[in-house]
């Protein structure tokens, strides 16, 4: 990490800032005066210099001078005045030292950080009992509720969708199916979750979700059925009729849309696939208890298969007793994958095959984007400063120990194959040694039935997050914002750390930035994003901040 600069190069900058240099050699001092001013200076400075002289013999000891007598005041005076000089002097000196002996941020030795100790917050693992207990989740099922869904016969139709994407993006997907197929009354077919190019995974609704349980808890809320009806004979050509599919639905998309547009193809066809389904809801324009829907989906209806469920209850006990006694823990979103680094255009230091490497997968994957390569410079430093590029490894190892987690920090890392391997990893490791990864902390035969649908591992990855004392996320995406919220649903007592990138890049490139700045920096600036209660605002994603439609005053 090259922003992590020790203080050996401040050599220069110890002794003077470059305003003291810019004060030393100002060009507003003038050089010269008018002749007939000489003989006035040449007098004054003479007198100048009979004033300093007689006061300096009479402050300095007699051996100055035989012929000086001095009296025992002057004498305890001049002492007192070396001794003063003498003091200021050891100071100056021990400033110097110790700024050329301090480290800038952090002392980079090899790949290892060592940074500065700092002293335990007691809130360090959960946030203040007092901010958290006025608000409750209030969008579960109502006990006696009534069902207000019609007959079967009665429906407007069925809808049917493919979510797209990792784990999340489908899960987000599914709960806007719910929400659209009651905005439209009309039946829903159990989503399919569909193989993505990236992911490359065959996995089912029913491998990875308790079908019976999500059915069931949302019977009185929307009908529906596992499988397309047996009237329906085109069944293989569902998806792929455009006859049968809706498009062009808009991002974020209001419920009246879905009214005016889709209602009356759903009431002639009576089945309709709508493609694509990502983000075709929106938040501010549908009805609050849409979003209330939303969120019973969310925390309530859908719940992983009962296997899954165990095996990620037995990791995160394992990850608080692995010291022999009960400890928190930390789990770490470490998004900094090659898929990742590639995708924000931002420039991180590297060799210099890396960075054609990183280039050339940069001109394949995204020719668009990436033109001639000759604006990527720019546009990398505007997106670092902006706050919009991934934390490395190391950037996260040094704004934790600035948060006060000491070295024997319990870390889970959900991540995938880290850009940089074992390099980029060695200053995070270093500095928190006790850092494992599911693979680390279980066997190889518990993993192997999760192995075939990578959706479960995700899922594995999901829980263990979810149930830790404190969660970092150190990129955006569906995943950390889906764990902030439903952390946040569970009472905002755990905490869920959102790193201030944009601030912290500032600090990482400022040269002059010391440790101690730094950390009262990350401390002042964090307090605010832990997860504590927040108040949802016009555009705010609901699956981040859950507060004001799902959750109740206390």
């Amino acid at each position: 990490m090259a922003e992590l600069r020790h203080s050996s190069s401040l050599g220069s900058r110890a002794s003077s800032s470059p305003m003291k240099r810019d004060d030393e050699l100002s060009p507003l001092v003038s050089e010269s005066r008018p002749d007939d001013d000489d003989d006035d200076d040449r007098h004054s400075a003479r007198d100048r210099d009979r004033a300093f002289w007689h006061q300096f013999h009479s402050l300095c000891p007699p051996h100055f001078g035989d012929d000086h007598r001095v009296s025992p005041y002057n004498s305890r005076i001049s002492m007192l005045l070396l001794l003063a000089l003498a003091l200021a002097g050891l100071i100056s000196v021990f400033s110097i030292v110790s700024r050329l002996n301090a480290p800038y941020l952090c002392k980079k030795d090899g790949i290892t950080l060592h940074c500065p100790h700092v002293k335990e917050s007691p809130s360090l693992w959960e946030n203040p009992y007092s901010a958290t207990t006025s608000w409750k989740p209030c969008a579960e099922r109502r006990p006696g509720g009534i069902s207000d869904i019609p007959r079967e016969n009665e429906t407007n139709g069925y809808i049917f969708i493919h979510a797209e994407g990792g784990l999340n993006q489908q899960r987000i997907a599914i709960c806007n199916a719910v929400a659209v197929a009651k905005i439209l009354n009309a039946t829903l077919i159990l989503p399919v979750l569909k193989q993505d190019q990236i992911w490359k995974d065959q996995t089912k609704f029913e491998d990875i979700f308790d079908v019976d349980h999500f059915i069931d808890y949302l019977k009185d809320d929307v009908r529906i059925v596992r499988d397309i009806p047996e009237w329906f004979t085109d069944k293989s050509e569902l998806f792929t009729s455009i006859r049968r599919t809706v498009k062009n639905i808009p991002k974020y998309a209001s419920a009246q849309f879905y009214i005016d547009n889709v209602l009356p193809r759903i009431k002639e066809k009576k089945i309709m696939s709508i493609k694509p389904f990502v983000d075709r809801l929106g938040y501010d324009n549908v009805p609050a208890e849409i979003n209330r829907l939303r969120c019973r989906v969310n925390y309530h209806a859908l719940k992983f298969l009962p296997h899954i469920e165990q095996m990620a209850d037995l990791l995160a006990s394992r990850m608080r007793n692995r010291t022999g006694s009960t400890n928190p823990y930390m789990a770490l979103h470490l998004r900094f994958e090659k898929g990742m680094v590639g995708l924000s255009f931002c420039d991180f230091v590297g060799t210099r095959e890396e960075k054609v490497k990183m280039a050339e997968y940069r001109k394949k994957e995204w020719p668009r984007r990436y033109k001639n390569g000759s604006h990527l410079w720019q546009l990398a430093l505007q997106k670092r400063k902006e706050g919009r590029c991934p934390l490395e490894p190391g950037e996260v190892a040094v704004i934790l120990r600035a948060m006060g987690y000491p070295k024997e920090t319990q870390i889970y890392v959900a991540s995938g194959q880290v850009y940089g391997g074992q390099n980029r990893m060695a200053p995070l490791r270093n500095m928190f040694p006790s850092l494992v990864t599911k693979e680390e902390l279980a066997t190889q035969a518990e993993l192997d039935g999760f192995r075939k649908h990578v959706t479960s591992l995700a899922a594995l990855d999901f829980l263990v997050c979810l149930k830790s004392d404190v969660f970092v996320m150190t990129h955006g995406g569906n995943f950390a914002k889906l764990i902030i919220g439903a952390r946040r649903y569970m009472g905002h007592r755990l905490k869920s750390i959102k790193p201030d990138k944009g601030l912290m890049s500032k600090s990482f490139g400022d040269p002059y930035m010391g440790w101690a700045p730094f950390v009262e920096d990350v401390v002042v600036t964090h307090q605010t994003r832990t997860g504590l209660p927040e108040e949802t605002f016009p555009n705010y994603d609901i699956w981040e901040n859950p507060l004001t439609p799902c959750m109740c005053r206390a």
